[in-house]
């Protein structure tokens, strides 16, 4: 009985920490933080100050969205003489590259006809990069006019080698013309479940953003997305070919060699949620099996001798909740049970009970989605737990995608 409360208990803190005390750690920490250091942000740069920059933007097979993606480009609040537009197109077999070439001298083209995956193409770009810093993007996501000239301020900061943006994700509610066109390519409009995974995707990453946010005023950022994130080259660490979140790696790599990541909210990125719930599982397996590689490649960084504050914010942030804590969240469910049949007190009775109405509203909320019905307040559990299931569905992915770092598109909403 003993030995199934511990379990239990220590099941119930990492689960607890994993998703809710952490980041009220980070909270407290930086509330005491404030109390005997202010910390000022630095002016933005005069267009005299700014520095040259590539934004390069990977992508495979994106004719669908090379117009929109240009437009929104040309619209960035950032001098034209010192920025390069860089598209690296890795094996594109559609007319993204025609109609890239329309361009002309506006976008600078880069093209491998083998498709050997986004670590790969990154490092084609930068062999031809002169730029002091490259910002990288997805070419369907859309940045706000002044990311740029944010990024630039970011790195004034002392220490900061790489800039992790925003990223926001919209749930399209109305026909557009982006939809449209993905009708055109064959994929299917929003759905009562698509709308689903956008909404539990976008809260999601809310609540993500604000943990990046703290981490980042503590001391760095773990880790930066690729839809909005910018390196200084002379820092520049170069991502295994074979890495599943090349962008993470990239910027991890720097912090493992003493340099910072900084998050800022004001240089954003949005692009629509996942069309439905398996596109969205597409993403979000890709992901935890990137997390569990990136976690063994980056182990040294759980060392808190050699990285103190690193060690903390890594396990704390990303780790537990790539490796442990789906673990933990899966074994409650017996240890919960047979404790409650022992009679073991009210206490987990009541534990018992609240687990059982958490998963009874995510199946109501997935009937509901799969139904063509959806209801925001049970998005929530619906989304959370698919985001845990899909731990366990990362590990047979990475099983099978070791020596392969080509990403699977994504249809969007």
């Amino acid at each position: 009985m003993l030995t199934l409360k511990i379990l239990f208990w220590t099941c119930i803190a990492l689960v607890v920490y994993t998703y809710v005390g952490y980041g009220a750690l980070l909270w407290l920490i930086l509330r005491v933080k404030r109390l005997f250091a202010k910390s000022e942000e630095p002016p933005m740069p005069a267009d005299a100050d700014l520095p040259a920059m590539t934004l390069m933007i990977c992508a495979y097979n994106e004719e669908a969205v090379v117009h929109e993606k240009m437009a929104n480009i040309r619209q960035l609040d950032y001098p034209r003489e010192k920025l390069c537009v860089m598209w690296v197109t890795d094996g594109s077999t559609d007319g993204t590259n025609d109609l890239l070439r329309q361009y002309g001298d506006e976008v600078t083209l880069v093209f491998s006809p083998e498709r050997r995956g986004k670590a790969v193409a990154m490092e084609h770009g930068l062999g031809v990069n002169r730029a002091p810093f490259v910002v990288f993007t997805d070419a369907n996501t859309m940045l706000n006019a002044g990311a740029l000239r944010e990024i630039a301020r970011q790195f004034t900061k002392p220490g900061v080698s790489c800039v992790s943006g925003e990223k926001r994700v919209a749930a399209r509610t109305t026909p557009s013309d982006s939809a449209a066109t993905a009708q055109k390519q064959g994929q299917t409009e929003t759905t009562a479940e698509g709308q689903a995974a956008a909404e539990g995707e976008g809260l999601y990453w809310r609540y993500e953003s604000k943990l990046k946010q703290w981490d980042s005023d503590l001391y760095s950022a773990m880790g930066a997305a690729g839809e909005l994130f910018a390196v200084r080259m002379e820092h520049y660490r170069r991502a295994p070919q074979n890495a599943l979140l090349d962008d993470f790696m990239m910027s991890m790599l720097i912090v493992a060699d003493g340099h910072r990541i900084a998050y800022t909210s004001q240089a954003y990125a949005t692009e629509y949620g996942s069309a439905n719930m398996r596109e969205e599982s597409k993403r979000k397996r890709r992901i935890a099996a990137g997390g569990l590689q990136s976690s063994w490649w980056l182990r040294s960084l759980m060392n808190p001798f050699r990285y103190p504050r690193v060690a903390f914010q890594f396990v704390s942030h990303r780790v537990l909740r790539w490796t442990i804590t789906p673990l933990a969240m899966l074994a409650l469910i017996p240890l919960n049970a047979a404790l409650a049949i022992k009679d073991a007190g009210m206490v987990y009775t009541v534990i018992a009970a609240l687990q059982a109405a958490f998963y009874l509203a995510a199946l109501a909320g997935w009937l509901l989605n799969t139904s063509g019905h959806k209801s925001k307040l049970l998005n929530v559990p619906v989304y959370f737990l698919f985001m845990n299931l899909n731990v366990f569905i990362g590990i047979r992915y990475l099983m099978t995608h070791k020596s392969s770092g080509t990403w699977e598109k994504v249809s969007r909403g």
